[in-house]
């Protein structure tokens, strides 16, 4: 093969390799701005999970076989904990216990001096479903961050920090366990069950409401018990608060001191939004921040411990 033509195949792989690195992004972005556009949000963890893992293959063109192996080897497992989380979450309510109304409740007086932090803030802020303020609007986008935000936090790890992605669906899968196990042994009832029992003052759960004036994805999947994936006394401890903070944690090494600021706020502000839509107490929120904890200080310990007896050098003969 002459100089000439092997210069022009050169070229020409080089020009497939441009046209494949921008042009599989961009038909990506236009599909999924099609689907959004028809069908809303991905909530639902395995369209959410298709979706993600079509745009890491957008990104990914030079090196499909690379892709490929990690969405069996990484990927597939991961997706498949928190499936068979959801699963048993749904039943976790009629193993062992019967459901636990007053615990918690008492518990959120005694930290609060008698008052109830849900009633409280909705008779000073919620004006009800014909009457909706800025803050509700607020309140629905931060609830709705935790469906999409453990799957995004997970996909841009495995992009930009490889080296920290197994960690965290390590993390993330520890505390699947850590919630579900707690559920069985400790069915609870959140705020607006307990206002429907009687438990206490009457309280609104108002996502739903809110959820209603805001046609972009279908919310029902969310509450119904239907496909047995929800389980509405799946209360403590709140892993909304505790995936919230892992997200914060995990990403606070990673992101500039401006990024801080956001990943500061953003667990107080899911506890802000869970407390004022009657979902949970403030007391199952300290535990799933507690749960949180747990969890990143035992993966971290045990993965540092296997890293560094990695590392070791072999002992000499």
């Amino acid at each position: 093969m002459n100089v000439v033509a092997f210069a022009e195949r050169a070229g020409r792989r080089a020009g497939l390799r441009r046209a494949l690195v921008w042009g599989a992004p961009a038909v990506y972005l236009a599909a999924l701005g099609f689907f959004l556009a028809r069908d809303g949000i991905p909530l639902s963890r395995d369209r959410l999970l298709m979706w993600l893992l079509l745009g890491l293959l957008a990104v990914s063109t030079t090196n499909v076989r690379g892709w490929l192996r990690s969405v069996v080897l990484e990927w597939i497992p991961f997706a498949f904990i928190l499936w068979a989380y959801d699963l048993l979450r749904g039943q976790a309510d009629g193993l062992f216990f019967h459901t636990h109304v007053y615990p918690q409740l008492h518990a959120e007086k005694f930290l609060f001096a008698g008052v109830e932090p849900t009633v409280w803030l909705q008779n000073h802020l919620w004006d009800g479903a014909l009457d909706l303020h800025w803050w509700d609007y607020g309140v629905w986008f931060v609830y709705v961050s935790y469906f999409l935000g453990t799957y995004v936090v997970a996909a841009a790890l495995w992009f930009f920090a490889r080296d920290r992605f197994r960690r965290y669906v390590a993390m993330v899968s520890l505390l699947a366990a850590m919630g579900f196990s707690t559920y069985a042994l400790f069915p609870a009832a959140p705020p607006w069950m307990a206002s429907d029992f009687g438990a206490m003052a009457p309280v609104t759960r108002s996502i739903g409401i809110i959820w209603s004036h805001i046609p972009i994805a279908d919310f029902n999947s969310l509450f119904e018990k239907g496909a047995e994936y929800a389980n509405a006394v799946a209360a403590v401890p709140s892993l909304h608060a505790a995936y919230t903070l892992l997200i914060t944690l995990f990403l606070w090494p990673l992101v500039p001191r401006w990024g801080r600021i956001a990943l500061a706020v953003y667990p107080v502000a899911m506890a802000f939004a869970l407390v004022y839509t009657a979902e949970h107490y403030f007391v199952d929120i300290l535990l799933g921040w507690a749960y949180c904890l747990i969890a990143y200080w035992a993966v971290n310990r045990i993965a540092d411990r296997i890293a560094e007896q990695r590392a070791e050098p072999a002992p000499a003969n």
